[in-house]
């Protein structure tokens, strides 16, 4: 099975800045329906899924799984490629085309599942250990050796995912597609994707971002792992204004502090802020969980003081709303005198700024609709139990953006332009009058003199027959006789 994978995944390799996708479309006995139902999109939507998922430069990897034995191993590398300018859409239908229900070695039999062996073949051998994506289609059977006992199986499949720390993050896709065929029939289907390593994470987030994936699947994803992290969102509802302070929200939620640095908040000054607080963890309700709230501008942190200290039944798309007051951490801005601001006069300068939210004694329950849902779906599989979040996520954190800019005004500015030019001018002056020609008074032979002379000059004296009689020299700070002919009368003066 390694030896096969492997061959076809190393032509796929993704260079760097790209991304390496892996995509699981499960064929074993329980898959009858999808495969032999003429009304069946199953293959459909893997296709679709995947050409959503790429971008050029990705690398692609289809293979279909059930279980491996000898002889007949799994997963069975369907398609490998490096995606181009062009939707590898022909490429993909080709493969998937000849796919058919597998059956076991030397026998009529119908080939058993096993979720875990397929997700740890894709980490292991397919991406190498190196980050991705692994995407995985299945009627959620998890059932090894035709073994029964499916809950077990399952719970032992979600502990690859809660516990496995490859997998950063993990989303599943609960869909509706009836299907009726020889041996079985199917209400639903479920398509996972779990992100390998932080970079596989981050991609993940840019990839939901993108709203590419929503374009097929128009259903919410449930959040399957991480749990402790960005639970709950608050959006600013309603602010009021300090002195000096103008808040404002933009269309994405960001709350904007506009600081004038002349007029600012004095140090301490809170400012009211009515919250919508929304649970970001479909399919979870929070049930119960103590909650703390901090803002941290530019390095100086400050509790924000809320209404209430607790949430309770925090359902998915049901906020709740809070108030609160948020002090702002101004002390260590910068002087309007300071080089920092000078450079911003005119303009803002953006500060790093964030508030983070901490969930403790953090009580979570798989929601009543979501229950409904999958026992519509799936109707007899115990799998909505195994989404009970692991007993030691007792808490979690959000990090919230804030965006604060400060104003500084011109006349700082024009003044220390106004000094800087008035330092230049008495420097030139200065330099004028230190190097222009003076006037210096003498006295040769009784005979008075006027001689001009600049500072650093050595300048000859002559009699009245023409024979120099000394040398002048002139400094800023005066002049000087120097080489006098023996017998000469000279002196500085009248």
């Amino acid at each position: 099975m390694k030896a096969l994978l492997f061959a076809l995944c190393c032509a796929a390799a993704a260079p760097a800045g790209a991304v390496s996708h892996v995509f699981l479309v499960q064929n074993s006995g329980w898959m009858e329906p999808f495969y032999s139902d003429p009304a069946s999109q199953y293959k459909a939507l893997v296709r679709e899924v995947a050409l959503a998922a790429v971008q050029p430069g990705d690398a692609l990897v289809m293979a279909s799984f059930n279980q491996s034995l000898p002889g007949a191993p799994s997963p069975r590398a369907l398609l490998a490629l490096k995606v181009d300018a062009k939707p590898p859409r022909d490429a993909i239908a080709n493969a998937l085309a000849s796919l058919a229900v597998a059956r076991k070695p030397g026998s009529s039999a119908l080939a058993d599942t096993d979720l875990g062996e397929a997700v740890r073949a894709s980490m292991d051998v397919a991406l190498g250990g190196k980050p991705g994506l692994v995407w995985l289609f299945t009627n959620n059977r998890n059932s090894p050796n035709n073994d029964q006992a499916t809950a077990r199986r399952n719970r032992e499949f979600y502990q690859l995912i809660h516990e496995g720390g490859a997998i950063r993050k993990a989303l599943a896709f609960p869909l509706h597609m009836p299907v009726h065929g020889a041996s079985y029939s199917a209400n639903g289907l479920m398509v996972y994707v779990f992100a390998v390593q932080e970079e596989g994470a981050r991609e993940l987030d840019r990839l939901m971002a993108s709203g590419r994936v929503q374009q097929v699947i128009t259903e919410p994803p449930a959040r399957l792992k991480p749990l402790d992290q960005d639970t709950v969102r608050l959006l600013p509802a309603k602010v009021e204004n300090l002195p000096g302070v103008a808040f404002s929200t933009l269309p994405n939620g960001l709350l904007r502090a506009d600081i004038d640095a002349d007029t600012g908040a004095a140090q301490g000054a809170s400012a009211r802020i009515a919250w919508r607080m929304e649970n970001a963890i479909y399919p979870y309700t929070i049930a119960h969980a103590r909650i703390a709230a901090r803002a941290d501008i530019a390095g100086s942190e400050a509790p924000i003081r809320l209404e209430h200290g607790a949430i309770t039944a925090l359902s998915p798309g049901k906020p709740q709303a809070m108030a609160s007051a948020m002090p702002l951490p101004l002390g260590e801005l910068p002087g309007k005198w300071s080089l920092q601001a000078l450079r911003s006069a005119g303009s803002a300068q953006v500060l790093p700024a964030r508030i983070e939210v901490q969930l403790a004694d953090q009580k979570l329950e798989l929601s009543q609709a979501f229950r409904q849902r999958m026992a519509a779906l799936f109707p007899g599989d115990p799998l909505p139990e195994i989404f009970t979040p692991p007993a030691q996520i007792q808490g979690s954190r959000a990090t919230l953006p804030l965006e604060v800019r400060v104003h500084y005004g011109m006349a700082p500015l024009a003044m220390a332009a106004g000094a800087a030019l008035a330092l230049l001018g008495a420097a030139a002056a200065a330099t004028v009058a230190m190097t222009r020609p003076r006037k210096v008074l003498l006295t040769i032979d009784g005979e008075p003199r006027t001689v001009r002379a600049k500072p650093g000059a050595r300048t000859p004296l002559y009699d009245r027959t023409g024979m120099q009689a000394a040398t002048l020299h002139t400094t800023v700070f005066g002049n000087q006789l120097a080489d006098v002919r023996e017998g000469a009368q000279v002196r500085l003066g009248k």
